[in-house]
C-alpha cells in the first residue's frame, strides 16, 4: 500500500514540515553532484553503529572517508542523507502527508524537536542491535516513522487514500490510518526479525523504523500542545 493523501486538513501552515523536506532535497541534490565522491561524503556524515559505540573513527579510512569531528553528531546529519531518488521520494511523500497534522498538534518548534528525538530513537535502537556494523546509516526514515506513530495515535481514524497493489489489480482505496498505519508497522516487525544479523550487508535499517515509530507513539502526548483534543 502507497498512501497518496489523507483528508485531515491542517490547522495551521506545516511551515517546519515543508523546510524538512526542502533540506532533504536540498542536501540530496548536493549528494548527486558529488559523483563518486558521494561515497565518502556518506561515510563522514552517515552514522556508522561501530564509530558511535567505539567513540572512534573506523580505522583503515581514507582521509576523505573520515568524519573529522565527534562521530555524535553524524546521528543529526544521518537523517538528511538519501540512497536514492526512491528512498528520498518515499520518505517525502509520508512526511508531507503526514508531518502537516503532527505539526499542527505540537507547534512549529516543538515539531522540530519531536522529530530530531523521534530520528535520534530510531538510530539508538538501530545501533542497540547492530553495534559492530560498518554500514553507515542515512535516511529520513527513523524521524518520519516517528510523525506516523504519533498519527496513528492522534489521528487512528483519519482517512487515508492508498494505492493497492493485488496482482494485476492496482486501485486507490480509502482506509483509516489505523489501518494504513498499523499495517506499515507490522510489515516493519516481520521484515526487522528477518533482517536480523544481516545488517553488516547494508540494506534497510528497518528496527530504526520500529524504534521511531514507537517513540513518536509515545512523545507525542509529551510534545503536544497542552490544549489538544482528539
Amino acid at each position: 500500500m502507497l498512501p497518496l493523501r489523507d483528508e485531515n486538513p491542517s490547522q495551521t501552515i506545516p511551515f517546519v514540515t515543508i523546510l524538512l523536506i526542502a533540506a532533504n532535497i536540498a542536501v540530496f541534490i548536493y549528494q548527486f553532484t558529488l559523483g563518486r565522491a558521494g561515497q565518502a561524503f556518506v561515510f563522514r556524515f552517515g552514522a556508522i553503529p561501530w564509530e558511535i559505540t567505539h567513540f572512534a573513527e573506523l580505522p583503515g579510512l581514507a582521509p576523505a572517508f573520515q568524519t573529522g569531528w565527534p562521530n555524535g553528531v553524524t546521528l543529526f546529519t544521518s537523517m538528511f542523507l538519501h540512497g536514492g531518488v526512491l528512498h528520498l521520494a518515499g520518505n517525502m511523500l509520508y512526511l508531507w502527508i503526514f508531518g502537516d497534522n503532527v505539526e499542527s498538534l505540537t507547534g512549529h518548534a516543538r515539531f522540530l524537536l519531536f522529530y530530531i528525538v523521534c530520528g535520534l530513537a530510531a538510530a539508538f535502537t538501530h545501533i542497540l542491535l547492530e553495534p559492530a556494523s560498518t554500514v553507515p546509516m542515512i535516511g529520513a526514515s527513523g524521524a518520519i516513522s516517528g510523525v506516523l506513530g504519533a498519527y496513528m495515535i492522534r489521528f487512528p481514524r483519519a482517512h487515508v487514500h492508498v494505492l493497492v497493489f493485488f496482482i494485476w489489480l492496482i486501485r486507490i482505496v480509502r482506509m483509516p490510518a489505523l489501518l494504513v498505519l498499523g499495517f506499515w508497522f507490522v510489515i516493519q516487525i516481520f521484515s526487522g526479525f528477518g533482517s536480523l544479523g544481516m545488517q553488516e550487508k547494508g540494506g534497510t535499517a528497518w528496527f530504526a523504523h520500529i524504534g521511531g515509530f514507537a517513540a513518536g507513539m509515545v512523545l507525542i502526548f509529551l510534545f503536544q500542545k497542552r490544549w489538544t483534543r482528539n
